[in-house]
């Protein structure tokens, strides 16, 4: 494959947890991976761990939260790549001052959404003009079950005792993003979905979760490989599609 047919994908928050392993299977997919991370040496660290995997990978310093961020990644692309073909939104964090709606700090909750929902958007805003240059351009929002209504509203759920305004109300937002960008983007041959990785060991649930990192990035990745004829506006996991 020559350098302009190999696919260029970008994964934010892509120096560790699924990030980076989102970023591992798409480079041996054999795409061009653009790692972004906010820590750039944290990102460089992580690009020589792919590298000697024999991926083909650079750096990108993005952080969601800073506007000037966003526009220096996106001249980055532009001047470098000349297109994205692949946006894979998986940065996020988690508070541990998140809670229920009645007592939680708003200023916990601004938090939250500033980086999950505002960033995601801001991010995704600063790049379309890159993803409208791809003839089958992908965006994964990596979203999370704790994001599903129907979810939340079911007192027999596994994860019904987790009411997190802040962490659930920021991924239901970014679940709503996915449903209207993908309704605006449908003529523009770019699919949007979301992805619900699953109950994973990361950082950001102290490794609590039950899952492995390749099994929580593996639905992330199938998205992001979608072909021509697959799926648009749409939430899923590993095992199908999730209720909103």
């Amino acid at each position: 494959m020559s350098n302009s047919d190999r696919r260029i994908s970008l994964v934010t928050g892509a120096n560790k947890g699924i990030g980076l392993e989102v970023a591992r299977q798409l480079g041996k997919a054999g795409h061009r991976v653009l790692l972004g991370a906010r820590d750039e040496t944290r990102g460089r660290e992580a690009a020589k761990t792919l590298q000697a995997e024999g991926v083909d990978v650079r750096v990108v310093a993005i952080d969601l939260t800073d506007p000037g961020s966003l526009a220096a990644a996106a001249a980055d692309i532009g001047a470098h790549e000349g297109r994205l073909d692949v946006l894979v939104n998986n940065a996020a964090i988690a508070l541990q001052n998140d809670g229920l709606p009645g007592t939680v700090d708003l200023h916990v909750v601004r938090q939250i959404f500033e980086t999950n929902f505002f960033g995601t958007v801001a991010v995704t805003q600063a790049l379309l003009p890159l993803l409208k240059k791809s003839t089958s351009g992908r965006i994964v929002n990596v979203s999370s079950g704790l994001g599903s209504i129907t979810f939340n509203n079911d007192p027999d759920w596994d994860y019904a005792a987790v009411k997190l305004l802040g962490y659930n109300g920021s991924k239901a937002a970014l679940n709503m993003f996915t449903v209207l960008l993908a309704a605006e983007l449908k003529d523009h041959g770019i699919k949007v979905n979301a992805a619900d990785p699953g109950y994973t060991a990361t950082d950001l649930n102290g490794h609590s979760g039950h899952q492995t990192i390749p099994e929580g990035a593996a639905e992330a990745i199938r998205l992001a490989l979608l072909p021509d004829d697959g799926p648009t506006g749409g939430f899923f996991n590993s095992d199908g599609a999730e209720p909103w």
